[in-house]
């Protein structure tokens, strides 16, 4: 086994000690009285505790880091492409592309809390060796996806921020160097993480509530756009696009080990249900915010760009410039609070991003390692490929948007990775005990996870067809495609619990 200098190993072997999200000396502690102590039965919401602000103020973190992944540069250009094709016709998708996703993510959390465990460690032990490790690659592999946007979208707002003096790939080496800054803010504590991800939001926040109020959009459209749902045939592959970005896989696996940042007693239920009602209240005022700092770059490239020559050239290497174009400079030239905006969103998405890498190889793996060597290996998954890219494409952007296509496909295949096990262990009475989701709940989740993993698959359809020919490629496209469907139907078929419908609900939902 590999060792420091100090004789202390780098890797703890798997019969040693079991990998966990947090240590109980890392979590922090929720105040109790001696009142709620003595309940057997609670008397708020679900049979917990009444409410209480400062316990919500202690479980709040964990929903924020989350809500991130809503809000890194792959979203931004989704959102911005919307605005200029789509004008304000799609913000009512926006708002309920978020709310489905809010109900993962809710899933998600709820079986952290329930179960103590997140969800690759819970995969680990539902799946046998060989499914394991396919998980395991396709979750890293949709990490590494996302990480290389959320670089690249950093580096891009750095170049601008230096007047072009700093190129693409010195944005990239920079951005890298946040995983340094993560393992040293992780070492105050995880409140102290989580107030500098308060403090990048709130800067996205002001940066792209800046541009709103620059851009001045019509309140009365932008009304309409959010209450009357409208599609049209030149707008719905960037509605597609809209839902396809929202479900982000590594983030599903993230939230279900944040939420174990808190000490919950899973003895007591009652104990558990408060952590779960806190946690719905924190995880949907996070998403609400994420939902209007989108809103806010859909509206203002929608304002600036909608039926113009340049609506279909827009991306996220060219906004910028285009903005400062079309609204020009002022006290505070919008090209640098766009840069600004843009850079908080990358700087904290790729930070979550070595979060989630963490949890992902060591509840899959089931190995501890020394927190800064994890970090430098995950960081080094996406960081390497990134600077490449960075170095081939820097002087196209063309080819740029080219590429984020492509790694828009790779996170889309992913996403059933995700959703599947997650729908299949939150059922599972011998999994979740009474915390075990109800008929209800089940039905829709499973309908919003069908009609992501359906709008996936029209995104991967089109690509496919637009982007492979020939024989050679229509083949391995044809094979891939056969056993990628195969092992979904395997996951679903594992899932499968064949309790008579409908049965009757443990717990309050």
């Amino acid at each position: 086994m590999p060792q420091l200098e100090n004789n202390e190993p780098l890797l703890i072997n798997e019969e040693e000690e079991e990998e966990t999200a947090y240590d109980e000396t890392e979590k922090v502690h929720i105040v109790r009285n001696e009142e709620e102590d003595d309940l057997e039965h609670g008397v708020g919401c679900g049979g917990a505790p009444p409410f209480s602000w400062k316990k919500l103020w202690l479980f709040t973190g964990p929903g924020f880091l989350m809500s991130i992944a809503f809000l890194d540069p792959g979203n931004l250009e989704g959102d911005l492409q919307a605005g200029a094709v789509a004008g304000y016709s799609l913000l009512w998708l926006l708002m309920w592309a978020t709310a489905m996703g809010l109900l993962v993510q809710l899933l998600s959390a709820r079986l952290g809390v329930a179960t103590g465990r997140h969800l690759a460690e819970l995969c680990r032990d539902e799946y046998p060796t060989w499914a394991r490790m396919v998980l395991w690659v396709m979750a890293e592999l949709a990490l590494i996806g996302s990480d290389i946007q959320e670089v690249i979208g950093s580096a891009i707002a750095i170049k601008i921020l230096s007047n072009g003096i700093l190129p693409l790939w010195a944005g990239v080496v920079i951005t890298a160097l946040d995983c340094f800054v993560f393992l040293f803010l992780e070492n105050y504590g995880i409140r102290k993480l989580e107030a500098v991800f308060a403090v990048l939001i709130a800067t996205m926040g002001v940066s792209f509530a800046w541009m709103f109020g620059q851009a001045k959009p019509s309140g009365s459209e932008l009304l309409i756009g959010i209450l009357v749902p409208k599609l049209s045939s030149r707008t719905i592959q960037k509605a597609v696009g809209v839902v396809g970005c929202i479900i982000m896989p590594h983030n599903v696996f993230l939230h279900s080990a944040l939420v174990q940042s808190r000490e919950v007693d899973k003895r007591q239920k009652y104990r558990v249900q408060e952590a779960l009602n806190y946690y719905t209240i924190e995880s949907t005022i996070a998403l609400f915010i994420s939902f209007l700092i989108n809103l806010f770059v859909t509206t203002v490239f929608a304002k600036g760009f909608y039926n113009t020559d340049l609506a279909n050239s827009i991306g996220l290497v060219n906004a910028g410039q285009y903005l400062q174009e079309k609204y020009g400079g002022g006290v505070f030239p919008i090209l640098y609070i766009w840069a600004i905006g843009l850079l908080a969103a990358g700087q904290s998405s790729t930070i979550t991003g070595t979060y989630a890498g963490q949890f992902i190889m060591g509840g899959f793996l089931n190995f501890k390692m020394k927190k800064w060597l994890r970090a430098l290996i995950t960081r080094s998954c996406a960081i390497i490929p990134t600077i490449i890219v960075a170095l081939v494409f820097d002087s196209s952007e063309a080819t740029l948007d080219v590429l984020n296509e492509w790694l828009n496909v790779l996170q889309s295949i992913q996403i059933p990775f995700a959703l599947i096990p997650l729908l299949c262990l939150v059922s599972k009475e011998q999994i979740m005990s009474s915390f075990k989701i109800g008929p209800l709940y089940k039905t829709i989740a499973w309908l919003v996870a069908a009609l992501v993993i359906m709008i996936n698959g029209y995104l991967l359809l089109e690509f496919f067809s637009n982007e492979v020919s020939g024989i050679v490629y229509t083949g391995f496209v044809t094979l891939f495609t056969a056993s990628y469907g195969a092992f979904i139907l395997y996951l679903i078929a594992r899932g499968i619990t064949f309790t008579p419908w409908p049965f009757k609900a443990e717990s309050s939902h």
